[in-house]
């Protein structure tokens, strides 16, 4: 028996540059709908920013008559910058994020010597969710559910039967995410996967990236709680938490860091904003040496 209002309507668009999906929830053609973990292009390189990936969420937005009403983050993502700012600027909603954002703001306003003239409050977003608050997108309904872990500051969205986990899971064949940046604890990662799978095993789980391994499959991110379960390699059934904490640490001890976390965080902390113009016109990014 589903125990869930009616199934909202998802529409995943893929970016392959960064393996990072963007969902557009809704109701129906011409509804409100939630746009969640969206992306701007940028080229490390050039120091070049592109917006093919926001404009195809355009797209998609205008081709269903959608009103957007928030624009949803995950958490401030290390490996792609958010378009946020720029998708507001274009189709509206407010921009949100889970509330503990102060605490990735507070670490990184000293790593990147930010100075006071930068507001750790969160108050470059529209609304700071807090965990358990549900918010309506139109006739749909969505809940807050914090699970940090991957960092301090993560949540995932329930809309009807689907839930939007961010960095917290990924496919089965692809495990869990990496808990080694500022903030993050093994432990509470293991509470946060446990959570979501504590829910129906038809619930409908959506990854916000994929890494297929060897590339031996198309890429995927539309999961259940119950393939989780059965079929996760890091947190299946039958997995305990000690188990689970020395794979992770272990693991994690191997991992590169991202190529673009340091431009991304400085941009992501900001809403998806540009950092202040300097006095030449021009905007930086900063690259602390030896800090991470």
């Amino acid at each position: 028996m589903n125990i869930y209002p009616p199934a909202p309507q998802v529409h995943g668009i893929f970016d392959p540059h960064t393996w990072t999906v963007t969902y557009v929830v809704y109701e129906k053609p011409g509804s409100a709908c939630a746009i969640i973990d969206s992306v701007l292009d940028y080229d490390p390189k050039s120091g070049r920013t592109r917006r093919t990936s926001a404009d195809k969420v355009i797209a998609f937005v205008r081709s269903q008559q959608l009103q957007v009403a928030w624009i949803l983050e995950t958490h401030a993502h290390a490996d792609h910058l958010s378009a946020a700012h720029y998708l507001k600027a274009q189709l509206g909603g407010q921009i949100a994020i889970g509330e503990h954002i102060t605490q990735i703001q507070s670490v990184f306003q000293g790593i990147f010597n930010l100075g006071d003239d930068f507001k750790g409050d969160g108050s470059q977003f529209d609304r700071l969710l807090q965990s358990d608050e549900v918010f309506p997108i139109g006739a749909l309904s969505c809940k807050v559910l914090y699970v940090p872990g991957h960092t301090p500051a993560c949540v995932a969205f329930q809309i009807g039967d689907a839930v939007f986990v961010g960095d917290t899971l990924f496919m089965p064949d692809v495990g869990t995410a990496r808990c080694d940046f500022p903030g993050g604890n093994a432990q509470a990662l293991f509470a946060s996967v446990q959570k979501i799978l504590s829910l129906p095993g038809d619930t409908r789980l959506f990854m916000c990236h994929d890494y297929p391994p060897d590339n031996a499959r198309p890429v995927a991110f539309e999961s259940t709680v119950r393939a989780q379960r059965e079929h996760n390699v890091h947190v299946h059934e039958g997995i305990s938490e000690a188990q689970f904490v020395a794979m992770r640490t272990q693991r994690d001890a191997t991992l590169e860091m991202p190529v673009l976390i340091l431009p991304a965080i400085q941009f992501n902390i900001r809403a998806g904003d540009m950092p202040p113009l300097e006095s030449n016109g021009v905007r930086y990014f900063k690259i602390p040496i030896n800090a991470l």
